[in-house]
């Protein structure tokens, strides 16, 4: 008995040691398929989306930020009683109960997400009715939901986000990367049972934030510009219109939309056609538009000069079976200037000068401007446009020179002016100014970038005088004029091109204007386009207007100062006519400027002669002279109004002059010694005075001047 008594014992002790050695061993050795077993039966992974970075404005508005919400999730294994926890995610949720039926008894699962992103409130209301039934299996997970403040401003730059919080269109997806940072991972812990560790049914994770992105778009031109499509698709009843502001001297995107638009906030709600970016996605016949850059191509390759004639044939040319002509039956040009061409928009003389290039330099010149190919703006979606294969036949020549035959993005269009605007320079237009890290706090920023030189200094000027006498006159671009700041720019009627088959849509025309203010020292590049029009449908009559409107905000917006021209002026430049003249082609037909060619010089670079300008012609009908009235001295021209050419005066005696447009110090100047009392509201440029202009002072010889930005 002893002896077995002491077998046992041995025994018992072998084998507490062999356990205390295995015990040991696990404790103290690593072995990864125990630590798996372990984590998969005390951890569960859910991952979720970084904070995602803000989207603002060059002035810091916010355009895209994220927001804190809530997500609620189920542990459908402990869940007591579905019937209970049904009816308060029903009240609280709004879901479908069979919906949530169908989630709370997904038994196999230890984690199922109920609802994405609600607010605090219902968060709470949820937290509440689950303790006060004492029910477990159902938590919160804090994340961040995508929400655009404006709603739909800029909202087909931006684009939108999905379900995930990922990029889906525009920017978003554009920058998805740095917006987005990464997702993280949330661990959730279980006890030996499997049910979930958490305290007051929710979880927190501190995640590196995405990035900040800050664009060069004004949010105050932007919403001008929105506003004034939207208006112009209402009141001339088209399918859709677009417009695009740029910098002139750097190609800074400042504003570009379409109309109509939609809310990215419920980006589901909408077609897909309204939340394409058409500055970029669209490409179509520019018309009228693109005769700017055969000019420009043929003013820079000396084909040219701005007062060469050309004989426009009455109206119409014949190209083979084919006749060319002029927008309107009664427009039976003759002799008309490089100038005049462009002025009245003469489609026979830009097809003359298209034959005059001949079509290589016809290409070289589109190319030179960007037109076949991407501009490399930071904006996803970009086409080409359409520039066709050589050989061309005569026809399609002819065509290209007056805007049909290519198909351009607005982008474009806009981006091309800008080289004419800056001096010569075509450059990458560009929308993010800079990004900025959330964690680190760098910050890079984006600097204007030159892709070639397409036109001298020289010849760029002249170009822009020949374009500022398109809003001079009877120039087709009146419309577009802005009171104190003389505009340069180009109307467009392009037929639209059928979609379905060959040919035109009939009745079917996009009207546009692009231009840039002032001539003097360009500042803003502005391009109007407006998708079939069915009231009205001219260029001149439809886009232009709009380009005055949103171009008068742009220049207040920025507190330039009016260009203040007087008959002082226009006496210089004929002197300036007469005894500086630069020499010419003896071959280019000599003519005598304008008072109008006049006046262009007395802004234009000294080195020009008003002489070059070529704003008359031999034996031009008078319905065509551009030219100001002798009993108005000053005159108006090139977009400036007689109340801003003529220095106004205050004379408590007489009426209120106009004084829109004036800086205080102009103002104040005109006031000294008047008698007059001003009293200033704002800051900025005169908007507004009460009494108004035409009106009498009153009694107290008092006038209150209200300024605007």
């Amino acid at each position: 008995m002893r002896s077995r008594i002491v077998v046992l014992l041995a025994f018992l002790a072998v084998l507490w040691s062999v356990l205390i050695g295995r015990a040991a061993y696990l404790q103290l050795i690593p072995d990864a398929r125990l630590q798996g077993l372990q984590k998969r039966q005390f951890d569960t992974v859910v991952t979720l989306n970084a904070r995602r970075g803000d989207v603002l404005d060059r002035n810091g508005h916010e355009l895209a930020v994220s927001m804190t919400t809530y997500s609620v999730f189920a542990d459908p294994k402990i869940i007591e009683d579905i019937g209970k926890v049904r009816r308060i995610l029903w009240r609280s949720l709004n879901m479908n109960p069979k919906v949530i039926d169908s989630l709370l008894r997904t038994k196999k699962k230890r984690f199922v997400w109920v609802q994405r992103h609600v607010e605090r409130n219902v968060k709470e209301l949820i937290e509440h009715d689950m303790k006060e039934a004492k029910l477990r299996g159902i938590g919160f997970v804090e994340e961040s939901k995508r929400v655009y403040p404006n709603e739909k401003l800029l909202a087909q730059t931006l684009g939108f986000v999905g379900e995930n919080e990922g990029g889906l269109e525009g920017l978003e997806l554009k920058y998805n990367q740095e917006l987005q940072a990464g997702k993280k991972k949330i661990s959730l812990k279980k006890d030996a049972r499997g049910r979930p560790l958490l305290i007051g049914g929710q979880m927190f994770e501190q995640a590196p934030d995405g990035a900040d992105i800050q664009l060069t778009i004004d949010r105050e031109l932007q919403f001008v510009l929105e506003q004034e499509l939207a208006a112009t698709v209402q009141k001339h009843e088209a399918d859709s219109a677009v417009g695009i502001i740029l910098d002139a001297q750097t190609s800074e995107i400042l504003a570009m939309g379409s109309s109509p638009t939609f809310d990215p906030n419920r980006a589901s709600d909408f077609a897909p056609d309204r939340k394409r970016n058409r500055t970029v996605t669209d490409s179509f016949e520019p018309g009228s538009t693109m005769k700017t850059f055969i000019i420009a191509g043929a003013l820079q390759r000396k084909v040219l000069e701005p007062n060469t004639i050309f004989d426009c044939n009455g109206g119409q040319m014949k190209i083979g079976k084919r006749t060319i002509h002029e927008a309107t039956a009664k427009e039976k040009f003759h002799d008309l200037t490089a100038t005049q061409i462009l002025a009245y928009s003469s489609n026979v003389g830009a097809a003359k000068i298209a034959f005059k290039l001949g079509e290589d330099r016809v290409a070289d010149i589109l190319h030179d401007f960007g037109f076949g190919e991407r501009s490399g703006v930071d904006l996803p979606g970009e086409v080409r446009g359409i520039v066709q294969a050589r050989p061309w036949s005569d026809i399609l020549l002819a065509n290209v020179g007056f805007g049909h035959g290519v198909a351009t993005t607005p982008l474009q269009v806009a981006n091309a002016y800008a080289a004419i605007a800056n001096g010569g320079v075509l450059k990458k237009p560009y929308i993010v100014k800079s990004i900025r890290d959330a964690e680190t706090g760098e910050i890079v920023d984006t600097k204007p970038a030159a892709i070639r030189q397409v036109m001298s200094p020289e010849a760029a000027a002249k170009m822009r005088l020949m374009l500022a006498n398109v809003t001079t006159g009877d120039g087709t671009g009146v419309a577009a004029r802005v009171p104190g700041y003389p505009v340069g720019g180009k109307t467009g009627t392009a037929q639209k091109v059928n979609p379905n088959g060959r040919g035109y849509i009939k009745g079917g025309y996009i009207a546009s204007f692009a231009g840039f203010l002032p001539v003097n020292d360009p500042r803003f590049v502005i391009y109007i386009a407006v998708d079939h029009p069915r009231k009205d449908y001219y260029g001149a009559s439809v886009a232009a207007p709009v380009f005055a409107r949103v171009a008068k905000f742009a220049v207040r917006r920025a507190g330039l100062a009016p260009v203040l021209i007087t008959a002082d002026d226009v006496t210089k430049s004929a002197d300036l006519a007469r005894n500086d003249v630069d020499p010419v082609d003896d071959s280019v037909p000599q003519v005598t400027p304008s008072k109008a060619a006049k006046f262009l010089a007395s802004i234009a670079p000294k080195s020009l002669s008003p002489r070059i300008l070529g704003v008359t012609k031999r034996e031009a009908p008078a319905k065509h002279e551009l030219s100001l009235d002798d009993a108005t001295p000053a005159g108006v021209a090139a977009g400036v109004e007689l109340a801003a050419v003529r220095a106004p005066t205050l004379d408590a005696a007489a009426a209120v002059p106009n004084l829109e447009g004036l800086t205080l110090r102009e103002v104040l100047s005109r006031v000294n010694g008047t008698g007059v009392e001003v009293r200033v509201h704002g800051e900025g440029i005169v908007s507004k005075t009460v009494p108004a202009p035409g009106a009498s002072f009153a009694s107290s010889k008092e006038l209150n001047v209200y300024l605007t930005h």
